[in-house]
């Protein structure tokens, strides 16, 4: 399909730069495959999901991946560099996206700490092994493991995403409130940000009223904040991203389906990942891998019913994913309904609940 179909404009006002409080007092649009939309609140969604139906989230943790730093060694001028670690690919190494990247070569040693920031461990040098295409390198840690993560959360700012960090410093109140109340295992460089939403007292809620919650876990890529460049989304690949269901969760969610309930995703990133564990016959099955899925129009898809999602960029995959879950048409006339109501966009916004078309 031609990525321009996938374009809407948005006022910049609509972008939230703070989430609300409490977190379930975000607005929740409620999106089903006709009639009238329903303008609600988080805090109700135990009144519009059934008892019996199961809530997936994830429980990947934000890790501080976004590192500031400067070129060392290689003569008198020390350009300024910034790093966001976007994959682990081992004890000490990472991919990470760059600016400039143009200042480095194979070779170059980048020391990062800035602003008066001090990693107690001492200076956290990398040197760069090995230089992509769109200012991503493989940079090698001078730490190892345990080590090398404790500087990282030192030395490290959250990764918010260039809408929010382009109009606003990053602080500390970022390291609690881009984390949901789920993370458990370090991981991400990106928030999955529909569980952003959720409040120990809505959790209270939804198990009052029959509807369980099952973890899997996709550490999301900072790959999920670059644009599609693409004309057609037949020429745009998806960056892996490792992820996990345990045969405890995959059991549970199949026995949910036999006894008639529904499966809702919280976000787009346990929808992926339930669907690549997901086989033809429509049984989910245990998986500890790697996925790409990339899911548009035309996705036939085989075990998610309902999905609780933010506001998403225009020409993403993400937004990709939920026309593919409602259709085009439908998701085109919902994000209109909510510029003209007033939601906030993006990772810090409001939500929407999609029941699949």
């Amino acid at each position: 399909m031609r990525t321009d179909l996938f374009d809407f404009d948005l006022p910049p006002e609509r972008i939230a730069l703070r989430p609300i409080s409490p977190r379930d007092a975000a607005r929740l649009l409620v999106v089903r495959s006709a009639g009238d939309f329903d303008d609600r609140h988080v805090r109700d969604l135990p009144d519009l999901l059934r008892p019996g139906d199961a809530l997936v989230v994830n429980d990947s943790k934000v890790i501080a991946a976004r590192l500031i730093g400067r070129r060392i060694g290689r003569g008198e001028r020390e350009p300024a560099i910034e790093a966001t670690l976007h994959r682990r690919l081992d004890g000490s190494r990472w991919r990470a996206f760059v600016k400039p990247g143009k200042r480095l070569a194979e070779g170059d040693v980048v020391r990062f700490g800035a602003e008066g920031r001090v990693c107690l461990l001492g200076q956290l040098d990398a040197t760069v092994e090995h230089k992509g295409e769109g200012g991503e390198v493989t940079l090698a840690f001078a730490f190892h493991g345990p080590v090398l993560d404790q500087a990282i959360d030192e030395l490290g700012l959250m990764p918010l995403p260039p809408y929010i960090a382009s109009r606003r410093e990053v602080d500390e109140r970022d390291r609690d409130d881009y984390q949901t109340l789920f993370a458990r295992h370090e991981g991400s460089v990106a928030a999955p940000t529909a569980g952003l939403h959720f409040s120990r007292e809505l959790m209270a809620d939804l198990e009052n009223r029959g509807i369980a919650i099952h973890r899997v876990t996709l550490h999301v890529g900072a790959g999920t904040f670059l644009p599609v460049k693409a004309a057609d989304t037949l020429d745009h690949r998806m960056h892996l991203e490792r992820g996990s269901v345990s045969a405890e969760t995959a059991a549970a969610l199949n026995q949910v389906r036999r006894a008639g309930g529904r499966i809702v995703a919280v976000g787009s990133t346990s929808l992926r990942l339930v669907e690549s564990a997901t086989g033809e016959d429509g049984v989910v099955r245990p998986l500890d891998g790697e996925t790409d899925a990339f899911i548009t129009p035309g996705y036939r898809f085989r075990a998610v019913d309902v999905m609780l999602t933010n506001f998403h960029l225009p020409r993403s995959t993400l937004f990709m994913l939920v026309a593919a879950f409602c259709g085009l048409e439908r998701m085109k006339e919902a994000y209109a309904h909510a510029i003209a109501s007033a939601y906030r966009f993006y990772s810090y916004g409001d939500a929407c609940l999609l029941f699949r078309a």
